[in-house]
């Protein structure tokens, strides 16, 4: 396995920066003010950005050529993580049994590291769960371009996107009771089933871990940089908690000063509140990027 620098100036960088975009890169609209010059800002100071996505590869496409995101990201919630092409050289294996997991597959232009197994093993599990329970689910693959459309609230093409999955099964549960809904969940962990909700939609996946991601490309960039590079996570309330533990210093996007309750600081010590809406925002992040402590 070859390893190849994709900037010259990352040997100098002592971090890795793991950002949850989905907040501040919204489905449709324009993203967080700034940001654009802060991936621009970061690109010269040679400080790696990984993005975490719910999303799939397909619907990150657009965001990162706007934004100029040249760097890895993980997508599906923890599913795979996916490194541009050449960005260290990972060769995709090949003449494997069915038994045995690769570790890296090409995936469009990208060379990815799965965590999760890949479809159609999360639809047969969700099917057979479904089917067990009696409680109907609606997988977004199953709808019309029409009912997509009407379902999602997007146009044609950004909707057909958000159905194109590579590992998890996005659904909703339609005409079903709370009652029904926590049986199902309880089910499905019974199984190993991963369910994660995001608003009216579910994804269904077996095997995702954000964690795996991280320690994946934590290793691989030790291994290019030859040294330790602090992993630094960045997110907003609602995304943090689903990142900050298994990073060694983090950074919360606050929409006031202080951050919520809801962050456990007991737990997360070494958090840095920052308020998102600041006019600065993004010159008050790269500092606290810089500052070690």
């Amino acid at each position: 396995m070859k390893f190849a620098i994709p900037e010259p100036s990352l040997r100098q960088t002592s971090s890795v920066l793991f950002i949850a975009v989905d907040s501040l890169i919204p489905v449709r609209g324009k993203s967080i003010p700034g940001l654009d010059e802060f991936t621009a800002t970061l690109d010269h100071h040679g400080i790696p950005a990984v993005w975490l996505t719910s999303r799939s590869r397909l619907q990150v496409d657009e965001p990162r050529r706007k934004l100029g995101h040249r760097h890895p990201f993980i997508a599906e919630d923890g599913c795979v993580a996916c490194l541009p092409e050449d960005y260290f050289h990972l060769r995709p294996e090949s003449n494997l049994s069915k038994l045995q997991k690769a570790s890296t597959v090409r995936l469009g232009r990208f060379t990815c590291i799965p965590v999760a197994e890949s479809l159609p093993a999360a639809t047969e599990a969700l099917e057979t769960l479904s089917a067990d329970t009696g409680v109907p689910v609606v997988p977004l693959r199953s709808l019309s371009p029409r009912e997509l459309v009407q379902n999602t609230g997007l146009p044609e093409r950004e909707a057909e996107l958000g159905r194109q999955r590579d590992f998890d099964e996005v659904f909703f549960l339609a005409g079903v009771s709370d009652q029904d809904v926590q049986r199902f969940l309880v089910e499905a962990k019974n199984r190993k089933l991963q369910l994660r909700q995001h608003g009216v939609f579910w994804s269904a996946a077996i095997g995702a871990s954000t964690q795996q991601c991280i320690r994946d490309l934590s290793k691989l960039y030790d291994r290019a940089l030859r040294q330790h590079a602090h992993i630094v996570g960045i997110a907003t309330e609602d995304l943090s908690l689903g990142l900050f533990p298994y990073c060694e210093r983090t950074i919360l996007l606050a929409n006031r000063a202080q951050h919520n309750d809801s962050i456990d600081c007991t737990t997360h010590s070494r958090i840095r509140s920052l308020e998102l809406r600041a006019p600065d925002i993004w010159d008050r992040v790269l500092e606290a990027v810089a500052t070690k402590s």
